[in-house]
């Protein structure tokens, strides 16, 4: 069936099973080790875990979804598949697409996907860069747990959903995934790939700074794991996430893109209520097991000059970009220049919120924050021109967001940093610094590979 009308997502919408079953049950396993025990088990051929303040969500059923690129949107559910061309605006037709569910009267429901980084040329730039590689994929689930220190809730469309799911939770602990944390992983060697075309692309991005182009550019490198390697990504994601102090987690096999990381910050977090908040972190010094050479890099980190530029300028063009969805007058900077340790790093961080103006959704918050600031440059439309010129093809994910919303109008939305990434039989680390006109190349190489260690020194490989 191909349609452009609002019809088809409406009948989509009809398609989706609703929610039957909802039990909770008494569960004093790690919660992060039992969402991967969920994730391992097979249920079906698309999953993923997104933690969020202490709670490890697990999310499975690929019946029903939703895939966004440059061309059209498809929809699938209960073995039907409804289409619609786009034109240029692919997350305007995403967000309609989701609206439905709640139109057509379904209890409240949540949607698990991610939003790849090219999104940012319909969204901001020429969305003749935005290449055909799909743009938006959300799975609604069939079956749904939320897991804590000492309860399991699980919600499923059926009794046969939560009895799979029930069974699994009910096996011992020994069941579970382990990891051992003396498995030796040859971390530096993959971390120095590539640096010396990555300090060409900073020194040619300093020029055009300088030349008055743009502020700031969040330039990255890709760094592929050696070939033949096959990386364990839930085994990673436990040994990650035990060494990392994200603001977000998550591990996820959807849409065809795998993902296992650690999160440092952010890009939106919208309440049901209507507020609205952003978590810009730029500004980087390594962490040590020394707390007091931590503390000295801490005080070098609030008085360099380079450092505190690059974050301003950021926490500035966020509050920017949120004013341009809020009530006149609700946007404020509740921190700033606080420092987050996050994992190998530490970073210097700002939080700014605001209330959602009439009219306005969490996916207009969305367009108007995403691709985050700290992920790309200032302005974002010369940043965007300038990664395309001096990165190493797309990003795909990195940069982009991995996101859990709700019917009921709330999203939080984590930027994809600090990430083992797969796709087809490719998987990659990928790490990024934000270049100023005060930058030197030596320094922003060593800046990535400092975010590097969060994710490398925790790598996993299958014995197959």
């Amino acid at each position: 069936m191909s349609t452009s009308s609002r019809t088809s997502w409406d009948q989509w919408a009809r398609s989706v099973p609703r929610l039957g079953s909802t039990s909770s049950v008494e569960s004093r396993h790690d919660p992060a080790a039992t969402a991967v025990h969920l994730a391992k088990a097979g249920l079906a051929d698309q999953y993923a875990v997104y933690e969020r303040e202490g709670v490890w969500h697990f999310a499975a059923g690929s019946a029903v979804n939703l895939t966004a690129d440059a061309v059209g949107i498809t929809a699938r559910a209960d073995g039907r598949s409804w289409t619609s061309r786009v034109g240029t605006r692919p997350l305007e037709a995403f967000a309609q697409a989701l609206a439905a569910l709640e139109n057509a009267g379904h209890q409240e429901r949540h949607f698990y996907g991610w939003a790849a980084f090219e999104l940012a040329h319909f969204l901001h730039g020429d969305p003749a860069a935005g290449g055909t590689a799909p743009l938006l994929h959300a799975l609604v689930p069939c079956v749904e747990v939320s897991l804590t220190s000492d309860r399991a809730v699980v919600r499923a469309v059926d009794e046969a959903w939560a009895q799979k799911v029930g069974d699994l939770l009910a096996e011992p602990s020994t069941a579970r995934i382990t990891v051992d944390e003396d498995t030796p992983v040859t971390a530096e060697g993959i971390i120095a790939a590539g640096t010396a075309a990555y300090g060409e692309a900073v020194a040619r991005t300093v020029a055009d700074i300088r030349a008055g182009l743009l502020e700031k550019a969040v330039l990255s490198r890709k760094v592929p794991l050696p070939a033949g390697s096959r990386a364990d990504f839930a085994a990673s994601y436990l040994a990650g996430r035990r060494a990392n102090t994200p603001a977000r987690s998550y591990l996820l096999d959807l849409g065809g893109r795998r993902a296992a990381g650690f999160s440092p910050e952010t890009v939106l977090e919208v309440r049901k209520d209507g507020r609205v908040s952003t978590q810009p972190l730029a500004g980087t010094r390594a962490l040590s097991t020394d707390p007091m050479e931590n503390e000295r890099r801490r005080k070098d980190l609030l008085t360099d000059p380079k450092e505190i530029h690059e974050h301003a300028v950021s926490v500035r063009l966020a509050r920017d970009e949120m004013d341009a969805v809020c009530r006149d007058g609700s946007v404020v900077v509740e921190e700033f220049m606080a420092v987050k340790p996050r994992g190998s790093v530490q970073h210097l961080a700002s939080r700014v919120t605001g209330r959602l103006g009439s009219g306005t959704g969490p996916w207009d918050a969305f367009a108007s924050l995403f691709p985050a600031i700290t992920a790309t440059g200032v302005s974002k439309q010369a940043a965007l021109g300038v990664l395309a010129r001096y990165e190493d093809g797309p990003r795909g994910l990195y940069g982009g967001a991995v996101f859990r919303g709700s019917t009921d109008g709330s999203l939080d939305a984590a930027l994809v940093l600090r990430t083992l990434l797969g796709e087809g039989g490719e998987v990659w680390l990928r790490a990024g610094a934000g270049v100023t006109g005060q930058s030197v190349p030596e320094r922003e190489i060593e800046e990535t590979c400092e975010k590097l260690r969060s994710v490398a020194p925790h790598l996993r490989y299958t014995d197959g």
